[in-house]
């Protein structure tokens, strides 16, 4: 998984903790709407983060109460590009399928929010072996593109 070229917004690491979920959240507000999204696309993409970032607390950092994640950002085109990295256990990208809607109980949808509030999201290996990434991205003009919102 290749990081597209543009221009970098910022790269935060922060310890995997849920009491820190709040300020991630502010920052990924605060890039979507540098990158220039509406309210709506901007709450999507605060939520797709918040659900990729609190996976990574519950599953990828289990075993231990230590661990970071890094959120990078970057601006290519009309797109935002938002890479979450841990560095826990490697996991078969296989694996991460959402449970069907109709079983009605807490937990357990993130990936179905991830992959219908974004245009992309590809999860795969970290570069240099340890971890994992998930990189998703979402253009500007999502609405137009796929003819606006239910």
């Amino acid at each position: 998984m290749n990081l597209p070229k543009g221009e970098r917004l910022l790269e935060l690491r922060f310890p995997a903790q849920a009491n820190r979920m709040a300020l991630v959240r502010q920052t990924v507000r605060s890039a979507a709407r540098f990158c220039g999204f509406d309210e709506p696309d901007t709450r999507d993409i605060v939520l797709a983060v918040g659900e990729a970032c609190q996976n990574v607390i519950l599953h990828a950092y289990a075993e231990s109460d230590e661990g970071d994640v890094v959120l990078g950002i970057l601006r290519d085109g009309d797109r935002i590009v938002v890479r979450v990295t841990d560095y826990g256990p490697a996991v078969d990208p296989t694996v991460f399928k959402p449970r069907d809607l109709r079983d009605l109980r807490p937990g357990g949808l993130g990936t179905h929010f991830i992959r219908e509030l974004m245009d992309t999201a590809d999860f795969g290996p970290a570069p240099d072996g340890l971890g994992n990434v998930l990189q998703m991205t979402k253009k500007t003009n999502s609405q137009e593109r796929e003819g606006g919102r239910l």
